[in-house]
C-alpha cells in the first residue's frame, strides 16, 4: 500500500511538472518553434512535382483544352461566388491561362519562386470563384496550396533561384514551411473520415456497382461485388480516411500507412475522373517523412558534403550561429515572424470551422449542407438525375414555353443548388430579353431555342427531379415558384425547397430487391422509382425505344390521366398501393398524387437494344485495364490544344486576326 501510495505521487509530482512546463510556454517560444531551422530538401522535391502535376491539370480539369467552349460564348450562364465577377471574354480567358502556365511552370523550375506562385495562384483562385458550378474539393485544395506555397522558401533546393543566387542555394527553411502543409494534407484525410461519419455512408448508400471494376480484383475472389461495395469501399474507405493521417505521422507505422495511402489513390485514379487529386496526393505523401530523405538518396551517388548552411529565414537556438549571424537570442523573434505564426494559426482555425460552417451560409444548403467544393464531404453524396424542366411563362401573353435545360450551361450541376437556380434564371431571362430586344435570333443563340418572348414581364420555374443516395426520384423544387422573384440569401434558409422524403428511406431496400428481380427479366429490362408530395403531378412522356411499360404503386394514392387517342379527353383511373396498369408510349399521360401522403410508385419497362449496346461501350471503357497510354496522349492532345487557343488569342490581340470557336456538342 505504501509503495501504491509513493507511485501515485510520483506521478501526480511528473504531472504537475509538465503542467508547469506547458503553462510556461510563451507565444515566442511557439514562434521559435515554427521558425526553427528545417533541412529544405523534402519541400523542394515537393514543390516540384505539384508544379508539374499543375502543368497537367491546366489543359485538363482546369479546362485549358476546351476555352473556346467553356468561356468563349458570352451569353453562357456561369455562377460566380460573388456577382462582381464576370467572365472577361475569350481571349483574356487565354491571356489567364497562358499566365497560370507560366507560372505552375515557374513553380515547378523553382525560378523567381514567389512571382510564379502569385502568376498562377491569381488567375487560378479568379477562375475558380468565377464558377461554382465546378467546383471541387481538390480544387479548392490546389489554391490552398498555392496560397500556403507563397509565403514558404520552397525554392532553397532543387530550384533554378538556388542555382541563379547563392543566398537561396541549399539553405535551412523555417519549420512552419513542413507544418502548415502537412497540417492541410492531414485535415484533408481527417475531416474526410469525419465527414463519412454518416449513416449514407456508413449503410452503403453513397457508392454503388463500382466492385466490379478490375482494381478491386483481388477482393472479387472472396467477397461479391456488393460486399466489395460495403466493405471495402465504405468501410475501409472511412477507417482509412479517418486515420491514415496520424498513421503517416508516426515512424513506426509510416511505411505500412504510406504503402496503404499509395494503393488507395493509385485506385481512385483508376476509378473516378478527378484529374490530379491523386497525384498530387502521392506527391504530398513525403511531407509526413523525416525532411532529409531526398538528402538520403542522394547521398547514395554522391560523396560531397550537401548539408543545408544557415538562412535568414530561420531562428536559431544555437548560440554560435546566432554569433555568427550578428544576432542574440533574444533579438531573433521579430514582430513580422510573430505576424507570420499568428496566420498560420488563424489559417489553422478557419480550415476546421470552414467545413463546418453551414449553419451560417443556409442560402447554400439544399438536400446536403454548404457548396460542394470546401467541405471534405468528398463522395458521401451520390446524385441520379432524370428530368430538369425549365417552363417559361409570358405574363402578359399567358403563353407557356419549356425551354432546353442544356441551353447556355456547361454542366449540370446548377440545378442541384437553389442559388445557381436563380443565377441561372436570371441569366435566361437576360438571354430572352436579348433576343427580343434586337427582334431577331442571336447567332449564338443554340438552334432549338427561338425568339418567343413578346414582353419583359415573364416568370421562370424550374422542376427537378433526382434520387439522392439511392433513393426514390423526387422533385427537389416547388415547381410552382418564380425564381426571378426568389427571395434567396446567403444567410436564409431556401424557402422554394422541397424536404428530401426520408421517412422512405427505409425502401431502398426493398427497392434493391426488386431492381433485381426486374433485371433478370432480359438484359434490357430496367426500373424507375418515382416518389411525389400531395397535391401535385407528374407529366411524363414514354418514348417510343421502351418497351412493355407499366405503372406500379408502391405506396399511397394516385390519378392515373392519359389522353384518350379517339375521344381526345383525358381519363383518369384512380391508383391505390399494388394497383398497376399499362402505359401507351409515344403520348404523354399524369401521374397526380392524391390523399394527405406522399405517393410511390415505379415504372417498369424494356430499353431497346442499341442504347443497352451503347452503355455497354462505355462500361468497357471505363474499366479498361490498362489505360496509362491513352491517358498521356490524350494530355498532349489537350495540351496542344490550349495552346492553339492561346495562340488565336494573341493573334487576335496583336493583329486583329478572328479566331474561331467550336460549336459545343
Amino acid at each position: 500500500m505504501g509503495s501504491d501510495r509513493k507511485i501515485r505521487q510520483y506521478n501526480m509530482f511528473q504531472f504537475k511538472e509538465r503542467w508547469k512546463k506547458i503553462r510556461e510556454v510563451s507565444y515566442d517560444d511557439v514562434v521559435r518553434y515554427l521558425y526553427s531551422p528545417t533541412d529544405p530538401s523534402s519541400l523542394g522535391v515537393v514543390r516540384f512535382l505539384f508544379g508539374l502535376l499543375m502543368l497537367v491539370d491546366l489543359p485538363e480539369e482546369r479546362g485549358g483544352s476546351d476555352i473556346d467552349i467553356r468561356w468563349g460564348d458570352p451569353r453562357d450562364c456561369h455562377f460566380p461566388l460573388f456577382p462582381v465577377l464576370t467572365n472577361p471574354g475569350f481571349p483574356c480567358m487565354c491571356m489567364l491561362y497562358c499566365t497560370m502556365w507560366f507560372g505552375a511552370c515557374g513553380i515547378m523550375l523553382g525560378y523567381k519562386f514567389r512571382w510564379s506562385v502569385f502568376l498562377f495562384g491569381v488567375p487560378y483562385w479568379y477562375i475558380l470563384l468565377l464558377d461554382k458550378s465546378y467546383w471541387n474539393n481538390h480544387s479548392y485544395l490546389f489554391g490552398l496550396v498555392t496560397i500556403l506555397l507563397m509565403g514558404s522558401s520552397a525554392n532553397h533546393f532543387l530550384s533554378l533561384d538556388g542555382y541563379l543566387d547563392e543566398s537561396k542555394k541549399n539553405k535551412h527553411v523555417p519549420y512552419w514551411n513542413y507544418f502548415i502543409l502537412k497540417y492541410q494534407f492531414f485535415l484533408l484525410y481527417f475531416l474526410a473520415g469525419l465527414k463519412k461519419i454518416d449513416m449514407e455512408w456508413l449503410e452503403g448508400y453513397s457508392m454503388k456497382d463500382i466492385g466490379g471494376h478490375w482494381v478491386f480484383i483481388p477482393f472479387q475472389y472472396v467477397l461479391s461485388s456488393d460486399k466489395i461495395d460495403y466493405l471495402v469501399v465504405h468501410w475501409f474507405g472511412f477507417l482509412l480516411d479517418l486515420t491514415i493521417g496520424f498513421w503517416m505521422m508516426v515512424e513506426f507505422t509510416r511505411p505500412v500507412a504510406m504503402l496503404f495511402c499509395a494503393c488507395f489513390h493509385l485506385m481512385n485514379s483508376r476509378l473516378f475522373s478527378i484529374g490530379m487529386f491523386p497525384y498530387v496526393c502521392l506527391a504530398t505523401m513525403p511531407l509526413f517523412c523525416v525532411e532529409t530523405w531526398p538528402r538520403r538518396i542522394q547521398s547514395l551517388f554522391t560523396r560531397s558534403n550537401t548539408d543545408p548552411s544557415p538562412s535568414s529565414d530561420c531562428i536559431y537556438s544555437d548560440d554560435k550561429t546566432n554569433q555568427h549571424k550578428g544576432q542574440s537570442l533574444e533579438n531573433n523573434v521579430k514582430w513580422k515572424h510573430r505576424f507570420v505564426a499568428a496566420l498560420l494559426i488563424c489559417h489553422c482555425g478557419l480550415q476546421l470551422f470552414l467545413p463546418y460552417s453551414h449553419f451560417i451560409t443556409k442560402g447554400y444548403n439544399n438536400w446536403t449542407k454548404g457548396l460542394y467544393g470546401y467541405s471534405w464531404d468528398m463522395m458521401v453524396h451520390s446524385w441520379d438525375t432524370i428530368l430538369v424542366v425549365v417552363k417559361v411563362v409570358d405574363n402578359d401573353s399567358g403563353r407557356e414555353h419549356f425551354v432546353d435545360a442544356g441551353a447556355w450551361t456547361q454542366n449540370d450541376r446548377w440545378n442541384k443548388h437553389a442559388d445557381m437556380c436563380v443565377q441561372y434564371a436570371h441569366c435566361l431571362k437576360g438571354n430572352l430579353l436579348e433576343d427580343k430586344k434586337h427582334e431577331s435570333v442571336s447567332s449564338l443563340q443554340p438552334k432549338d431555342m427561338p425568339n418567343y418572348i413578346t414582353s419583359d414581364n415573364i416568370s421562370i420555374y424550374v422542376d427537378v427531379w433526382c434520387s439522392l443516395n439511392k433513393r426514390f426520384q423526387q422533385r427537389m423544387y416547388d415547381p410552382n415558384y418564380d425564381l426571378l422573384k426568389a427571395n434567396w440569401s446567403p444567410y436564409e434558409p431556401v424557402e422554394w425547397l422541397m424536404p428530401v422524403l426520408a421517412e422512405y428511406s427505409g425502401f431502398r431496400t426493398t427497392m434493391n430487391d426488386i431492381s433485381k428481380e426486374v433485371y433478370s427479366w432480359s438484359n434490357n429490362s430496367d426500373v424507375l422509382f418515382i416518389a411525389d408530395f400531395p397535391g401535385m403531378y407528374l407529366e411524363n412522356f414514354i418514348n417510343s425505344d421502351l418497351q412493355n411499360v407499366t405503372l406500379t404503386v408502391l405506396e399511397g394514392k394516385v390519378v392515373f390521366e392519359m389522353e384518350d387517342q379517339e375521344t381526345l379527353q383525358s381519363i383518369g383511373v384512380p391508383l391505390k398501393k399494388g394497383d398497376r396498369v399499362p402505359v401507351e408510349v409515344g403520348v404523354f399521360h399524369k401521374i397526380h398524387t392524391v390523399g394527405e401522403s406522399p405517393s410511390c410508385y415505379m415504372y417498369t419497362f424494356v430499353r431497346d437494344g442499341v442504347l443497352d449496346q451503347e452503355e455497354t461501350d462505355q462500361k468497357y471503357t471505363m474499366y479498361s485495364p490498362f489505360p496509362l497510354v491513352e491517358d498521356v496522349q490524350d494530355r498532349m492532345e489537350s495540351l496542344l490544344r490550349m495552346w492553339r487557343h492561346i495562340g488565336s488569342s494573341f493573334l487576335y490581340v496583336l493583329l486583329g486576326r478572328p479566331y474561331q470557336l467550336r460549336s459545343k456538342k
